[in-house]
């Protein structure tokens, strides 16, 4: 069951900012037309900006219309999906990493959600830079996409650690969350100078905590 009431897609499925989830799921639809979107890291250029509610929300619509998802928790440092959907830690990524047997068999956790599945951080390593950028690690998304039609990795913040960066060389896009009026901009610029210089494919920016419309919003309810 969702447990944080940022799964607005769940709560309210009629509401404004869940139609901008959607709006979201669509245009990385059309990005995607000439290369099929397997993976997608999402990351944001500093914290508390959005970014896990963004994922999952974005998991929820994509789970809606038939698709198989897994959300790879690889904010190694601080993990919080498991938070969001009210499952457990205690098995992983990290345990893929490790075990040869959660590899063949994945620790994968169910949501409220037809076709939607977690799979949470794990234990927290000491260096989880150096494991995010290991072999071992590109097998696990191997792994996972066997059983899934896209894989959605939630990261630290850019500018915190190098985590992202070397998490956007084995994924097929990047999506970053911007908070209005407190993300700054040179912070934005920043963060994408850092994806630019690994090459990484940059799909675009979601612009969380906008104001609403009134208009719109009375249109809505």
């Amino acid at each position: 069951m969702a447990q944080d009431s940022g799964l607005i897609t769940i709560i309210d499925p009629i509401a404004p900012a869940s139609e901008a989830y959607r709006t979201l799921r669509m245009n990385l639809q059309f990005a995607s037309l000439d290369k099929k979107l397997n993976s997608l890291l999402i990351t944001s250029p500093g914290p508390g900006e959005g970014k896990s509610t963004t994922l999952a929300n974005l998991a929820v619509t994509m789970a809606q219309v038939d698709q198989r998802v897994i959300m790879v928790d690889c904010d190694l440092r601080r993990p919080h999906l498991h938070d969001v959907f009210g499952l457990s830690n205690d098995m992983g990524l990290t345990t893929m990493m490790l075990e040869d047997s959660a590899l063949d068999n994945p620790p994968l956790q169910e949501t409220s959600i037809k076709g939607l599945r977690l799979l949470a951080s794990g234990a927290l390593p000491p260096r989880p830079s150096d494991l995010l950028g290991s072999q071992r690690m590109e097998k696990v998304l191997q792994r996972l996409l066997d059983d899934a039609d896209i894989l959605l990795l939630d990261a630290p913040p850019l500018l915190a650690v190098t985590d992202a960066v070397v998490l956007s060389t084995k994924v097929d896009g990047v999506l970053l969350v911007v908070s209005a009026g407190e993300t700054r901009r040179e912070h934005v610029q920043q963060g994408i100078e850092r994806l630019t210089k690994v090459n990484a494919n940059i799909l675009g920016s979601v612009l969380n905590n906008a104001p609403l419309n009134s208009a719109l919003h009375s249109y809505y309810t």
